[in-house]
């Protein structure tokens, strides 16, 4: 896993790829909620980051366009959103990431946030891939739940035709039967040979889809246990959803990280980081 890779810079504190420092941290609740929230936990994984010495993007969507029901809160939308994360950026002092899900979208995202997200579901939508690739912004690419770890190399040729080579990919889980994912670490190494760093989502991976009827449910007492595992491989950055009190979250509670118990979790995967890169 630490065979050489691009090294994908989003400003001088952060850096993908580069094995002479700490893995990055990509966190946040799932869905943009009210405000004071938002913001809220935006500064706590900021504290918890800071005192770690973590690299940190904040992350969440204006828009979860794949929810399992039509009853299901979807977000504050791409206009409120964006002005929104806007907010989190000026006040909290963090980079964004957030998740396009139309080729229209792309360029209105990349003008507030910095890492362009391709959502799991959509990973083989071409005119969504190469609409982000054209942005000139860090692209990270959520393996779809139905890819192979070598499909991934289409999504990265089409990204490149663009001329951007600003490329992350990352791990969420492959379906299993029905209503279940797992992880094969097998498919960590295999997509970091396309030479580009590559992410571990901790907290969809212990996604149910569509396993509670009308949403989706979770198990979150695994995300330590996969946490370490993916650590292990010798990732580049972590990717989880937490939320101040996941049971009451409007969407993906059941497999949100507590904030209260992320500083533990990341305190182990360092440890095990600075043992696989041997720092």
């Amino acid at each position: 896993m630490l065979d050489k890779v691009k090294k994908v810079k989003l400003n001088q504190d952060i850096v993908f790829g580069d094995s002479n420092r700490p893995l990055v941290l990509i966190a946040g609740p799932c869905v943009l909620e009210e405000e004071d929230r938002v913001l809220k936990i935006a500064e706590t994984v900021k504290e918890i980051t800071s005192r770690l010495g973590i690299p940190y993007v904040f992350k969440s969507s204006y828009d979860k366009a794949n929810r399992s029901s039509i009853k299901s809160f979807r977000g504050p939308g791409l206009e409120d959103g964006l002005k929104l994360l806007e907010r989190v950026k000026r006040e909290v002092g963090v980079p964004l990431l957030t998740d396009v899900h139309e080729p229209d979208q792309a360029a209105l995202a990349a003008e507030v946030v910095d890492i362009v997200q391709i959502p799991a579901f959509l990973s083989r939508q071409t005119d969504l891939v190469v609409a982000a690739g054209r942005t000139g912004k860090i692209v990270n690419v959520k393996k779809g739940q139905f890819l192979a770890p070598w499909d991934i190399d289409r999504v990265v040729e089409k990204i490149e035709s663009t001329g951007n080579e600003k490329i992350l990919l990352t791990e969420r889980g492959v379906s299993f039967g029905y209503n279940n994912l797992v992880v094969d670490m097998r498919s960590l190494p295999r997509m970091r040979e396309t030479g580009y760093p590559v992410v571990f989502d901790a907290t969809h991976s212990v996604q149910l889809p569509g396993g509670a009827g009308e949403t989706s449910g979770g198990d979150r007492k695994f995300v330590p246990y996969l946490t370490r595992a993916a650590v292990g491989t010798g990732v580049d950055a972590l990717f989880m959803e937490v939320h101040d009190n996941p049971d009451v979250a409007l969407s993906d509670g059941p497999n949100m990280v507590p904030l209260d118990q992320l500083e533990g979790i990341l305190i182990k995967a360092l440890a095990i980081d600075e043992i696989v890169k041997g720092r």
